[in-house]
């Protein structure tokens, strides 16, 4: 009887220590995809406030000052796979003071016969100027939906802050270049007036037939 109450005990020990385990994996895992799911907006909000890997700016303010000192921007336009468009800037090249609000127009034009939806990606290279470059306004901010054969021009205006001008690692350079790339969008977001349209076109289907038939 003795030894059979010792087993009990050791197989509720046992038990419980599968049970603590169990828990803290499942805790674990648990944490590790929220950290993963956490990592994208943390990632891209770091790019965003520090200009990591080319990544732009979006200006809040028009600049204070203009500096005497000017760069080359060139513009350098891409479509990924799976979008059948043409794309390419007015200009492959300008000339702006640091400071200098400039504008720069794209094309772009839907070679299928069907409606498509395409979105872009930008950075800049130098990756180290993407905390100077600050954009004001740019096509890339919104999903972009063409007619079949419709073609597009669509304007980026932004300018290079003065401050690049104080830094010493940038004193050599004299080149930056604004890349942008065009990806498909597989399920566009309906604008908001088309999806309200769409609840009202719906109720009017399900309304009562006497009312449908009023002027």
């Amino acid at each position: 009887m003795m030894r059979e109450t010792t087993d009990a005990r050791q197989m509720r020990k046992a038990t419980r220590r599968d049970l603590v385990v169990a828990f803290l994996c499942g805790g674990f895992v648990a944490l590790m995809v929220g950290v993963s799911f956490a990592a994208v907006p943390l990632y891209s909000w770091f790019c965003r406030t520090t200009g990591f890997g080319g990544t732009t700016q979006v200006a809040k303010a028009l600049p204070r000052s203009e500096s005497k000192r000017t760069v080359r921007v060139r513009f350098d336009a891409n479509v990924a796979g799976g979008l059948p468009w043409l794309f390419e800037p007015e200009r492959n090249t300008i000339d702006v003071h640091l400071g200098q609000v400039a504008t720069i127009y794209y094309k772009v034009t839907n070679q299928a016969a069907r409606v498509t939806v395409g979105q872009a990606g930008y950075n800049v290279s130098p990756p180290t100027v993407g905390i100077y470059f600050e954009k004001i306004n740019c096509f890339c901010f919104t999903q972009q939906t063409l007619a079949p054969g419709e073609t597009r021009d669509m304007a980026a205006v932004f300018y290079v802050d003065a401050k690049l001008g104080k830094d010493s690692e940038e004193d050599a350079l004299s080149t930056i270049t604004l890349s942008y790339t065009f990806y498909p969008v597989r399920s566009p977001v309906a604008p908001a007036a088309s999806a309200g349209a769409a609840r009202r076109d719906a109720a009017a289907e399900n309304a009562p037939a006497e009312k449908s038939g009023r002027i």
